[in-house]
């Protein structure tokens, strides 16, 4: 599940309230779900730092600045106070900023995908996102929380949402997706499947 800094966490959580408790999608993972890092360890020979997305936020970066003095809990969707909120976070998802210590790291991270391709047979370009219905089921992620993935070859019959393992290097450059303003851009070396215990 979610598992953020907790105001991130809260903010996010109350995005996903108007999304049916439980309700499951590919591979059987619910609407907000997210990977563990631990479960799958980085083989000794290879030369990636197997991360969490935690990694990928600046340590001073504060997503709730703009909400401080607001009740998110007792506001209803049409309440222009709601509203206004909403603006205001999709403002600051959209510059949300990077670490700069992860430019030029080999990383290996677990994530969901959101193809950027429309023929899934042949996926030259996606979004790796933290939790499960990012993008599709509910709003996209800050910017500090994707990467606009290059994979080396093409990814054949990809799934929508499925969940994967890339390994690559990380760049710090921001990128506009239809999707959202993306922070992270990486040219993967490896997908693979990601195999989780019971699943």
């Amino acid at each position: 599940m979610l598992s953020l800094r907790s105001p991130f966490s809260l903010l996010v959580a109350a995005m996903l309230t108007s999304i049916t408790p439980g309700a499951l999608g590919a591979g059987g993972y619910q609407i907000g779900e997210r990977l563990p890092s631990a479960n799958a360890p980085t083989p000794p020979t290879a030369d990636y730092r197997e991360i969490g997305w935690d990694a990928l936020l600046p340590a001073d970066w504060d997503p709730m600045k703009a909400f401080k003095k607001l009740d998110l809990s007792k506001l209803k969707d049409s309440d222009p106070k709601a509203m206004e909120a909403m603006d205001q976070l999709k403002a600051a998802w959209n510059t949300a900023p990077v670490e700069p210590k992860m430019n030029g790291v080999r990383v290996r991270i677990p994530g969901f995908i959101v193809s950027l391709d429309t023929n899934l047979d042949r996926v030259k370009e996606f979004l790796l996102v933290p939790y499960f219905g990012a993008c599709i089921h509910v709003p996209p992620p800050p910017a500090n929380q994707m990467i606009h993935v290059f994979p080396k070859k093409p990814l054949r019959n990809a799934q929508i949402m499925g969940a994967v393992w890339v390994s690559g290097t990380l760049e710090t450059t921001f990128s506009h997706t239809d999707f959202g303003e993306v922070g992270y851009r990486m040219k993967a070396d490896g997908v693979e499947p990601y195999k989780e215990k019971g699943r």
